[in-house]
């Protein structure tokens, strides 16, 4: 019998917890978005129900990938809880004429959305700006409270999912991310150039949070005999023209944390740690790999045309993947997509890197291409593997 899809990624991007080559590549997705599955259930590729009740890594978003012909969703991870906690009731606070209403989400940040409108929300207001906001409202969520994991949940999905021989990560929070979207970019500006000691410690008292639970869920899956497959941060910090942090003081304040995770991750025997961070990531990826985070994603084409062979070149073996498929391709045609994959060939043939599409499938992608492209990826990457 083969080797299994988890196997063989393992394989792929280098780890040293598999011995011997891969024997295929895996074919994965990173999921779509809600529109999409709404255009594809009008169609008839899926029910309502699904496109309803899809998530990262649930039955039905497994469903939906074996029709097509998708292996498994990367973006399939478990762990403790690493937001606020609990997070902020979620209500209406003003309806407009004009058909927009402002609502405070769960991170306690005012936005304006627009009934029927699928764009990413305005912000209006933050109630994180100084030192006051930050201790009554979001130190006390920031605990590392037991309510944060549910053990026997991680446990199900891990032993469920690599049982299957799927791949299996555990979450390990944002250290940036996340405390960007709570203040606001311009606002979290303010709070670095008022209040550095504020800015230095929200960034830690974060990050020992992430640190904290990360640590008891390890702790749970080896008291347990299971083991992660790999570790992954998510971020988003980055735009199509580079950070939206300063990356000396990104490698002063966020560098070390990220180096006490991973070192606390090599103990539990995980040496894949990824990152999603969207946007043109050059200027940080040496803070992160300099600090134990080694696979890149979702390598995000854009304009600025981002992809691993540069890295490559300038990293090495350092530097690993998985994304890069340009997935605009999804709404153009046959020959768009050959093309796509005659690119990513040689890129998969040089090692440490799987494709991927670079980030949730778009509206605008027919569920007729994707087919075409798990088809031909998985045919035309198989004569890479004969000799393995």
């Amino acid at each position: 019998m083969g080797r299994s899809v988890r196997e063989n990624a393992l394989a792929l991007l280098g780890s040293k917890t598999v011995t011997g080559p891969p024997e295929r590549l895996p074919i994965l997705h990173f999921g779509y978005w809600t529109e999409l599955l709404d255009k594809w259930a009008a169609q008839g590729h899926v029910t309502a129900a699904e496109a309803a009740g899809w998530s990262d890594g649930n039955a039905i978003d497994r469903e939906i990938g074996r029709r097509l012909g998708f292996d498994q969703n990367y973006y399939q991870t478990t762990g403790a809880y690493t937001g606020l906690w609990p997070p902020f009731a979620e209500m209406i606070v003003e309806e407009r004429s004009d058909g927009s209403y402002l609502k405070r989400n769960a991170d306690g940040v005012i936005v304006m959305e627009r009934h029927g409108a699928i764009s990413i929300p305005t912000e209006v207001e933050h109630i994180l700006v100084d030192r006051g906001s930050f201790e009554s409202e979001y130190r006390p969520r920031l605990a590392a409270v037991p309510e944060r994991l549910d053990v026997e949940a991680m446990l199900d999905f891990l032993r469920e999912r690599q049982g299957a021989g799927e791949l299996v990560g555990i979450h390990c929070g944002s250290y940036y991310g996340n405390i960007r979207n709570w203040a606001g970019l311009e606002g979290l500006a303010y709070i670095a150039a008022d209040d550095p000691e504020l800015y230095a410690e929200m960034i830690a008292v974060n990050a020992e949070m992430s640190f904290e639970v990360t640590r008891r869920a390890l702790e749970a899956a080896r008291m347990s005999g299971e083991r992660f497959d790999f570790a992954h941060f998510w971020e988003d910090i980055c735009f199509k023209n580079g950070p939206l942090v300063n990356p000396a003081v990104f490698r002063e304040l966020v560098g070390p944390h990220y180096r006490r995770m991973t070192a606390l991750l090599a103990d539990y025997d995980i040496d894949i740690v990824s990152l999603d961070c969207d946007g043109s990531i050059d200027l940080l990826l040496p803070v992160w790999l300099e600090n134990g985070v080694n696979t890149m994603f979702p390598i995000e084409v854009g304009t600025w045309h981002a992809s691993i062979a540069p890295w490559r070149e300038r990293y090495g073996d350092a530097v690993r993947g998985v994304g890069g498929t340009d997935k605009r391709v999804f709404a153009q045609d046959r020959a768009a997509v050959d093309a796509e994959i005659d690119r990513l060939l040689p890129l998969v043939e040089g090692g440490g890197y799987i494709p991927c599409p670079d980030h949730r499938l778009p509206l605008e992608a027919e569920w007729d291409l994707v087919r075409y492209y798990t088809d031909e990826l998985r045919r035309r990457s198989a004569r890479l593997f004969m000799g393995g």
